[in-house]
């Protein structure tokens, strides 16, 4: 398996990529360094908040619940192009949210 390296302007290796499967495993050792660096204050952390990236609430709403736009599409009926159109747009209805939060929950 090969990591992809994301690089500082100065051109050194600053983040990497994970797999979900290998940052589930090391999420609570990644969680405890992060704390350990943010109770020293020797480097500033920014915790990462899902909602200052994602801007469509279907979209959210589908990662939040941890599955894929294809899942969602089974759910719903629905194609995936279908999905992935909806999560592209600026606006979506209250009948469309109602539709993604019920298809959810049905499953959980």
């Amino acid at each position: 398996m090969t990591l992809q390296k994301i690089k500082s302007i100065q051109g050194k290796d600053e983040y990497v990529l994970l797999p979900m499967a290998v940052y589930r495993v090391l999420k609570d050792q990644i969680e405890k360094e992060l704390a350990a660096c943010e109770a020293s204050q020797d480097e500033t952390y920014e915790p990462f908040v899902l909602e200052d990236y994602v801007d469509n609430p279907v979209a959210l709403a589908r990662i939040k619940a941890g599955i894929t736009q294809e899942q969602l599409a089974q759910r719903l009926g629905v194609s995936q192009a279908y999905v992935s159109q909806i999560e592209r747009r600026n606006n979506v209805t209250n009948k469309m949210l109602e539709r993604v939060h019920s298809a959810i929950q049905v499953a959980d």
